[in-house]
This record gives structure tokens, C-alpha cells and sequence, in this order.
């Protein structure tokens, strides 16, 4: 849907900072609870309750913080009302009158009941289009900085795993740490351990060995084995800046086969490939391309087997920041890259009976290239 011009709309948002990148990106300060927003041109309001007034009238990025039962007061007032009946629907039919809009503009993941009580006092009501920030995709000099700190405490999840492993023992088929079996939520909890020491919250960390590594999203659970391909993927939000860092490795415990180190060896060369190919103006699709170019000149077939999928399975990539993922899309018939972006880069293969290995690293788009957001070695074998 077109947007209307900007000079007679209001644009409302009414979420909570913690659960709404967009909300968090305009106030830069974190709030648990849904509170309304309210943006005229390029001033912006957050209106929040008496719990919350001080702290974000003082910390936030909003041009103006009004309390919300102050506000609550002076619309039911205007409307002849109890207050007990101004919630956020007429809040935002109130400020509509306040500022002279023709209308509202919300985001598409706008509360659906507050959108239907909108529509039933008269409020002219346009969804926007995706995303509802468009400067969220260009990332600044510290939007960039933020990131290499959560990837940062990625790294540090790297080195705990890294050294576990190393100091695992290999008893038959199961590893062992420090006299107790080694399973993936053990070793996830280190890690996530780790990346809270250093500020980050990390969640949902992949933990995943052997048949479970080769579906890409599963978690992880139960023992570890040794001389299995072991994906580690560890994407933490910074608690102070709310941003993410996102990067993965592969590990094996124990001895390779030949055809282990020829699948971690084809990953990487395509990982490579990958990001040559990054800089502004160069398509999505041909970054995601590039990669799939090194597994099928290997002969690695993507393909349906029955119920379950093979091969390079997912795109090359996708945008971070405030959410893990973020536009754009790294992949086939995605757009061209722009200056500023912050992408992954993360292609991966997965054969149930062999295994599943993916690389992943952040890059930020340049004009002649790319700069790595992102830094661990590539080192995978620990005997």
C-alpha cells in the first residue's frame, strides 16, 4: 500500500522496546510494556505511564515524552468521557485531532484489536509498507560497532566450546568433560554463560551434532559423539543496545573422514566465494549464487528426499541488527546491495548420514566491498 504524504498522517506504533525492534529503534531505550508512539514529520512522542516517565524522558531518543495519564485526562476531556475509557485506540484518535491529521499509519504487525477499535471511531487507518523504518537497513558507524560487540561475545562462546571440546575425553561413543557425558545442553549452557559475562543474552544457541546438525534450525539435545560434524551457532543480543551478533562454526571431536573434511573444505571455499562477491550495488541473488556455484561444480546436489531436504538448503544470508534477521534477503531473486547494510554470510550443507557444517561471519556492505564484522578462526578438528 502506497504511503500517504507525511504532512497530514500520523504514524503510531504501541509496543513494548523489548519486544519491537521498530519501537526500540525510535526510542532508543528499553521499556517491558506496550506504550504508544507517535511520530508528525520528524518529531516523535513516546507517551508512557508515571513508572516509566523519568527514566525515558531522560535516556530516550524521543523529541517529546508526555505522561500518559495526563494525556488520558485531557482526551477524555475533549471527548466527554470517563477516563477509564481512553485507552490507546482513542489516545491515538485524540492526537489525530491535537496535530490536524488527514489519517494513521501503522506498521504491518500493528495489534489487530487496537487497529478494529481505530476503524470503529472513524479513524482513517493505512497499513505500511515494509519495513516501517527503511533507515533501519543502513547501518551507522555505531549500529556497526554495536554489532561487532555482540559478535564479540559470539567469539567468546567459540573459544568456551572450543576449549571444552579440546579438553573432552572420547569414551566409546559419547565425549566427556570433566568426568560427566558431554551434551549439547551442557555445552549450550556454557557458552550462553559466557556470552552473558560479557553483556549479551544469548538464546535458542545451536547446539547440534550428527543426524540433528543436518536440519539447520534444531537446537540441539542429548550427547554429544565423537568424530560427528558439530554446527555451533551463537547469535546474542547485547542487553545495552539491544543488538545482535550472529556467526557459526562447525566442530568435529575425534577424527574426520576424508569426506567430513571435503564437506567443511567445499563450505568454506563457498563462504569465500560468497563474500568476494559482496559490495554495493551487486545483487543478492549473485552473492547467493556465487556460493551455490562451489557446491554444484563439487557435485553437493540439493535435492527432496521423501519428507526431508539435502544440500544447501537456505539462502547465503540475511540482514542484523536489531533483530536477527533483518531485509534484506541474501538470496535467489533478492535486490541489490546497498552502502551501509550489515548481511551474513553463512551457506551450509546437510546429508543426513554424513552430516551438516555451516560457516557464518557478518560482513557490512561497502562501496568497493565489505568489511568482517565478525572474527574467530576457522580451526574445526579437535583430537
Amino acid at each position: 500500500m502506497k504511503r500517504k504524504s507525511s504532512r497530514s498522517i500520523l504514524r503510531a506504533l504501541y509496543a513494548s522496546s523489548e519486544a519491537s525492534a521498530d519501537v526500540l529503534y525510535l526510542s532508543g531505550v528499553f521499556v517491558p510494556d506496550a506504550f504508544l508512539c507517535l511520530i508528525k514529520g520528524k518529531h516523535s512522542i513516546g507517551i508512557v505511564s508515571r513508572l516509566e516517565y523519568t527514566r525515558v524522558k531522560a535516556t530516550s531518543k524521543f523529541k517529546e515524552v508526555l505522561l500518559l495519564e495526563s494525556v488520558r485526562a485531557e482526551a477524555a476531556q475533549r471527548f466527554k468521557v470517563k477516563v477509564s475509557t481512553i485507552g490507546a485506540a482513542e489516545l491515538i484518535r485524540y492526537f489525530t485531532i491535537l496535530l490536524a491529521c488527514d489519517g494513521v499509519e501503522i506498521p504491518s504487525n500493528f495489534p489487530a484489536g487496537l487497529y478494529a477499535k481505530l476503524q470503529s471511531h472513524g479513524v482513517d487507518v493505512s497499513v505500511a509498507e515494509d519495513p516501517f523504518f527503511p533507515s533501519r537497513e543502513l547501518k551507522s558507524d555505531e549500529e556497526a560497532n554495536a554489532i561487532r560487540q555482540g559478535n564479540r561475545a559470539s567469539a567468546a562462546g567459540f573459544r568456551v566450546a572450543e576449549r571444552v571440546l579440546k579438553e573432552s575425553k572420547i569414551e566409546g561413543k559419547r565425549l566427556k568433560y570433566a568426568g560427566s557425558i558431554l551434551t549439547s545442553e551442557r555445552l549450550r549452557h556454557l557458552i550462553d554463560g559466557e556470552c552473558l559475562a560479557r553483556g549479551a543474552l544469548a538464546q535458542h544457541t545451536i547446539v547440534a551434532g550428527g543426524e540433528q546438525a543436518c536440519d539447520p534450525h534444531e537446537t540441539g539435545y542429548g550427547p554429544l559423539k565423537p568424530n560427528e560434524l558439530i554446527i555451533i551457532d551463537v547469535f546474542p543480543r547485547i542487553r545495552a543496545t539491544g543488538y545482535h551478533g550472529d556467526m557459526t562454526r562447525t566442530f568435529l571431536k575425534g577424527r574426520a573422514s576424508d569426506a567430513q573434511r571435503q564437506l567443511v573444505g567445499t563450505v568454506k571455499a563457498a563462504q569465500k566465494a560468497a563474500i568476494a562477491r559482496v559490495k554495493a550495488g551487486v545483487s543478492c541473488s549473485s552473492v547467493h549464487e556465487a556460493a551455490a556455484g562451489i557446491f554444484e561444480s563439487r557435485d553437493y546436489r540439493t535435492e527432496r528426499q521423501g519428507d526431508t531436504f539435502v544440500g544447501f538448503i537456505h539462502s547465503t544470508g540475511h540482514g542484523l541488527g536489531l533483530e536477527v534477521h533483518e531485509v534484506p534477503r541474501v538470496s535467489r531473486g533478492a535486490g541489490r546491495l546497498r552502502k551501509g547494510q550489515v548481511i551474513t554470510i553463512e551457506p551450509g550443507l546437510y546429508y543426513p548420514g554424513l552430516g551438516g557444517c555451516r560457516i557464518e561471519d557478518v560482513v557490512r556492505v561497502t562501496k568497493d566491498g565489505c568489511e568482517k564484522l565478525s572474527s574467530f578462526h576457522y580451526r574445526w578438528e579437535f583430537k
